[in-house]
């Protein structure tokens, strides 16, 4: 973590309270709302995700901010599926993002709906308009309507179709529902001005032919509406009171307040538009993850390296800790990009405070004790959180032959290494202090695979009974009692803070081969045998880590890398 990012850590920790809501510009318009009357001191908003794709963290900071701000001002908050577009929803996206908001600790309760709940009446809206001669049938191309839209520079033109009878849109738009038209061949468009400085208002598409099944309407409907024509008037029905947005739909404000003006919709719904969150070395586009997947970039939505709610979870971040984040993130209106390393904050202080310290071994190195007396096995009382003196302790056996980290043996150290070498003492762990006597190579390759050592047996607990310093200290496993586990070892899935930035760079190419390294021969405690899937645990110096809640069986145990622990010695290292 940078002194930027640090200093702003240190800033976010000295407020009282993290998870609640902040007061932002959003909350002004509310209390300003509340003050004037303007909904009879009423709160409701909604989450309307579209069920085409797992939720990431960037819908976490919607859905925080959705159900919070309700929640703050006493009101009420809505989860509704927008399943406007069927080709591309499927029911296991909608289970998925049930979950998710729950998980999250939000609960719509009754509260679950669905813009296929409202196809007939959008459908009797969307004749109301023709009625009214604000809405047309139109046959010009998706190609042609683009083409007669005009620019930011140059307006538009209007549709030779614009002008058609009330009576012959009507008669058009109802062959458009009974399905006599093909796929494209017609659009139903609102009629408003073409000359308008702001794209969206030049006769947006309100309805198109689509001949897909829908994951709850079935085969009914062959006309689906557009986002921009269902979302307001589905808030309006639910009586919404702020509909809080993305920033990218401030241009869509005045197109929304036009369908529920010109409607005369009974509930005046507000959309207000919040800066979507843009986090590093990651990206939030839909598409983009959704290609992730099916090229088989990464193993499917869950995965730990995804930024998806559920990728989060499996990996080992808490509820508390995202919603921590998003508050300390704040709401602003314009964009800007959040430093992952604030999200690894936040994990990290929580399990800092939570999970138990174990000893865990990734890259086992056999270390025996030549003085120790073979057959013998010592317990060691050791704490399980130092950070929280209720956590209580327990034992940990201790024998001859021990594993420790490859790392913490180097035949020829450099300045300040202060772990294990020829010649050099070195404290294990909460057991006793030993000294390297010789090293064991492979005759063929050199490799080291053996360090010899002798202890000294008036220094258990690991003081010197001559009260000499010692400054290094090593976590270690018992060989004879150590259980096997895999460990997955996370980084970032990008390379650059920026992914798909270049335009003329493929953002796949930009994928770090190195996100995620498997570790098979990994030697844990004997006291992890029993941990359960979603258990979370700090393995001493190395990190904090859960046991994965897909691939874990019993006998059988996966870990996660959840985040690193700061390496002190790294730091080092590169300076040098």
């Amino acid at each position: 973590m940078d002194a930027q990012i640090e200093g702003k850590v240190n800033e976010l920790n000295s407020t009282e309270e993290t998870e609640k809501i902040y007061s932002n510009f959003i909350q002004d318009i509310i209390d300003e709302d509340n003050r004037t009357n303007r909904y009879g001191r009423r709160v409701h908003t909604r989450f309307p995700p579209e069920p085409n794709g797992y939720l990431h963290i960037g819908h976490a900071k919607s859905i925080c901010l959705n159900f919070g701000i309700a929640e703050q001002n006493g009101g009420l908050c809505n989860l509704r599926f927008d399943d406007t577009n069927p080709s591309k929803e499927d029911t296991e996206y909608v289970e998925s993002i049930k979950a998710d908001v729950k998980w999250l600790g939000f609960d719509w309760e009754d509260r679950l709906f669905y813009a296929s709940d409202y196809f007939d009446k959008l459908y009797e809206y969307a004749i109301q308009l023709i009625k009214m001669g604000k809405a047309y049938v139109c046959d010009l191309s998706a190609d042609e309507i683009r083409e007669y839209r005009g620019t930011l520079t140059e307006p538009g033109r209007e549709s030779p179709y614009r002008n058609r009878s009330v009576e012959e849109n009507l008669d058009l738009f109802i062959r458009m529902k009974n399905g006599e038209f093909e796929d494209g061949s017609r659009v139903l468009r609102a009629k408003i001005d073409m000359a308008s400085p702001n794209l969206n208002m030049r006769d947006p598409v309100i309805y198109r032919i689509m001949k897909a099944h829908h994951h709850r309407s079935g085969d009914k409907w062959c006309i689906y509406p557009m986002y921009d024509f269902a979302h307001p008037i589905s808030d309006s029905l639910e009586g919404i009171t702020h509909s809080i947005c993305t920033l990218e739909f401030e241009d869509h404000r005045p197109l929304y307040n036009w369908f529920i003006e010109t409607l005369n919709m009974e509930c005046k719904t507000r959309q207000i538009e919040f800066a979507r969150l843009n986090l590093n070395y990651t990206v939030m586009s839909k598409r983009k993850l959704l290609k992730l997947v099916q090229e088989g970039h990464v193993r499917g939505w869950d995965d730990p390296r995804m930024p998806t709610i559920s990728g989060l979870r499996r990996r080992g971040y808490t509820p508390s800790s995202i919603r921590n984040f998003c508050a300390r993130i704040g709401v602003a209106k314009s964009n800007s990009t959040v430093d992952i390393s604030l999200l690894e904050h936040c994990i990290r202080e929580e399990l800092n405070e939570k999970a138990q310290r174990v000893m865990a071994v990734l890259r086992p190195l056999k270390l025996v004790i030549d003085n120790y007396p073979e057959g013998v096995v010592e317990e060691f009382e050791v704490q399980n959180n130092p950070e929280d003196p209720d956590s209580g302790t327990r034992k940990v056996p201790f024998s001859r032959v021990l594993y420790i980290e490859q790392d913490d043996f180097c035949e020829n150290p450099p300045k300040k290494y202060f772990r294990l070498a020829p010649g050099q003492e070195v404290r294990l762990k909460s057991a006793y202090i030993v000294k390297c006597v010789d090293v064991v190579k492979d005759e063929k390759t050199g490799e080291i695979i053996e360090v010899h050592c002798t202890y000294d047996p008036g220094s258990r607990g690991g003081n010197a009974p001559d009260g000499r310093k010692v400054k290094g200290t090593i976590h270690w496993v018992s060989a004879d009692h150590a259980i096997d586990a895999e460990v997955r070892l996370y980084d970032h899935l990008f390379t650059v803070p920026n992914p798909g930035a270049d335009e003329n760079v493929d953002f796949i190419e930009e994928l770090n081969p190195n996100s995620l390294e498997v570790l098979s021969s990994c030697k844990l405690e004997p006291g992890l045998a029993g941990a359960k899937p979603g258990d979370m645990f700090q393995f001493l110096r190395l990190g904090y880590f859960c046991v994965d809640a897909v691939d874990s069986k019993e006998g059988a145990l996966v870990f996660n890398r959840t985040v690193s622990l700061k390496d002190t010695w790294a730091k080092i290292a590169n300076k040098d």
